[in-house]
């Protein structure tokens, strides 16, 4: 009996001194928060970010990943307060409902010892996180400047409808802007339409009605761009100009793959890039290879002869 107890507490101390056996018990805590869906593209997002947290729980039996929806900037960071103070998170990921508010909370979150993820909206703050996910903002700014003025043969009358005032609406804007740089190719007006239909549909009708002529549309986003053409379709001016939106919606792709002459292209920004950030975030605590860094995701031009290549038609975005 001595000796079946002695082996016993040497097998458990064997067990104990093995990294992976002991890492088995340790329970690894990563808070996911982003913003509740304000529009599509979030819905998207959210999709992608529940789909991720299924996955890799059940991938690794040692992780917990905690998932919270904002509605706003301050109820995301109530959500971060309690993210440290009731589940003691190893890990953030975060997707800032707009990037000033937010910038405090997280950095409050990152002196407690976290491994912070940022993704899509950079904190005003720089060298916060260890990780940074995203589109290509500027990119995405450029391909869209550089099929404008192609079409349009670098002359003409546009809009620009902003999104949510955010560091990453500023390098689109910012590229965009510098895209069309020394080209006839006059900005009427911009105005922010915080990536919403309504919005969207509401600063066109100003357009509208105080510009008579209007060659094209930078929508930056395709939620905005489903307002816009509402309006320009009430306006009877569909024929006037065309539109040019963003993100990679599976109805504004079939739009694109269908050639509607008022939505002719479309340039990718992928929801998805929430499940890469929570990919790599728990890479950091579950492997040994180095993770930190910036992960910037490309932007391409989605064209009719393209577009079936990413068009998903299950997708809920």
């Amino acid at each position: 009996m001595k000796l079946k107890t002695t082996m016993i507490a040497a097998a458990a101390a064997i067990a104990l001194s093995l990294p992976g056996l002991a890492a088995a018990k340790e329970i690894t805590t990563i808070g996911v928060s982003i913003p509740a869906p304000t529009h599509g593209w979030a819905q998207g997002m959210n999709w992608h970010a529940k789909q991720a947290k299924k996955r890799l729980e059940l991938a690794y039996p040692g992780l917990k990943i905690i998932l919270e929806l904002a509605s706003d900037p301050s109820d995301q960071a109530n959500d971060l307060e309690d993210m440290v103070s009731v589940h003691k998170i190893d890990g953030l990921v975060i997707l800032p409902f707009e990037s000033e508010p937010l910038t405090d909370p997280v950095l409050r979150v990152k002196k407690t010892g976290a491994f912070i993820t940022v993704v899509d909206r950079g904190l005003s703050q720089p060298g916060i996180e260890d990780i940074y996910v995203a589109g290509n903002n500027p990119e995405l700014g450029t391909i869209s400047a550089n099929y404008i003025k192609g079409r349009l043969n670098n002359k003409g009358d546009i809009v620009v409808l902003r999104g949510i005032p955010t560091t990453i609406d500023d390098e689109r804007v910012a590229a965009f802007l510098e895209g069309i740089k020394g080209t006839n190719i006059k900005v009427l007006d911009m105005k922010h339409a915080n990536w919403n239909r309504d919005d969207g549909f509401e600063v066109m009708q100003d357009f509208l009605a105080r510009f008579p002529k209007i060659d094209a549309v930078w929508a930056q986003d395709d939620d905005i761009a489903i307002g816009v053409m509402e309006a320009v379709k009430q306006a009877k001016r569909e024929k006037d100009m065309f539109i040019v939106g963003g993100a990679g919606m599976k109805g504004i792709i079939k739009r694109v793959m269908d050639g509607d002459p008022l939505i002719p292209v479309d340039v990718l920004y992928p929801p998805a890039m929430i499940a890469t950030a929570m990919d790599v975030t728990v890479a950091r605590f579950m492997s040994n290879g180095p993770v930190s860094g910036r992960y910037i995701l490309g932007s391409p031009l989605i064209t009719k002869e393209n577009a079936k290549s990413y068009y998903f038609p299950d997708s809920p975005f």
